[in-house]
């Protein structure tokens, strides 16, 4: 893979160009903490501190939406990050949630992050992916993208799809479709989980802890004032994937997953049997994901 990494990044730029560009400053809110964030001049760039066990930050979009693309560059925190986690994700407000995860657990310095994807559907999770990255997220800016359509939810990493969670509610799986989301970043404290389940802890003589974040791109079906109100689940591009044959990954894209799937995954919650319920493997864990 190290000899196409120049593809990749070309493919990245050419992906972010695809959407339609947002401002962190015009297009967002900072609901937490807002003394912890600084934005760029023209507002296209920010970063964002974790300063205590209590003080980090939250950026949260000022448009909600049911499907579209989410997209932004990040550069993870350097150094000793144990007991950090910096997050971008979509999710619902309310009882029963909904919610799609990119979470970047900390580590020790020379250690390697952990990339953690989670979906909940209707209030119930419990469906964990974990993965090293096979590059370091610290030292550049690299592009973390949600894609959200009726049939497939996608995590990309550079344009690399890492995983697909498909919409099989025909079979019985919760899939979100009818909760508007909103989409945020964060950074916060976790030291009792987030690096080798809680045995390492933070270095807080090392705060700030500092995430910054650069070209947020959204490509969303928008509800609510301005958007496409009650009909913003049917009526935008992103809605009409299952019709225009953008329902699979491309030959190419399974090849990409499957090769990072096979090289740096290190935790499928469809191979963890303990924590099936009754002793049953969950019913997507048998099903095609691409």
């Amino acid at each position: 893979m190290g000899s196409s990494r120049a593809l990749l990044l070309v493919a990245v730029a050419a992906a972010v160009a695809g959407l339609a560009a947002a401002n962190f400053r015009d297009d967002c809110d900072i609901p937490w903490e807002p003394q912890n964030a600084r934005f760029t001049g023209d507002g296209n760039g920010l970063s964002m501190s974790l300063v205590s066990n209590y003080s980090g930050c939250m950026l949260r979009t000022k448009k909600q939406f049911i499907y579209g693309t989410v997209s932004t560059l990040i550069q993870l925190v350097p150094g000793d990050s144990a007991g950090t986690v910096t997050t971008y994700y979509a999710s619902s407000v309310g009882e029963n949630h909904d919610e799609i995860d990119f979470e970047f657990l900390g580590n020790e310095t020379g250690q390697p992050y952990t990339f953690h994807t989670n979906i909940y559907a209707d209030g119930v999770g419990n469906k964990e992916m974990q993965f090293k990255p096979w590059f370091d997220p610290t030292t550049g800016y690299h592009n973390y993208t949600i894609s959200w359509s009726p049939c497939m939810i996608v995590w990309y990493v550079d344009s690399v799809p890492i995983r697909v969670f498909r919409n099989y509610q025909s079979r019985g799986v919760a899939f979100p479709t009818s909760r508007p989301m909103f989409a945020y970043s964060s950074i916060w404290a976790a030291e009792d989980w987030a690096t080798q389940g809680g045995r390492v802890k933070t270095d807080w003589s090392k705060a700030p802890f500092v995430a910054n974040y650069d070209n947020i791109h959204l490509d969303i079906c928008e509800c609510g004032a301005g958007g496409y109100g009650g009909a913003c689940a049917t009526s935008c591009p992103a809605a009409a994937a299952q019709y225009n044959g953008a329902c699979h990954l491309s030959p190419a894209e399974l090849g990409q997953m499957q090769w990072v799937q096979g090289n740096y995954r290190i935790y499928d919650y469809c191979v963890d049997y303990k924590r099936w319920i009754n002793g049953q493997k969950p019913v997507e864990c048998d099903l095609e994901q691409y």
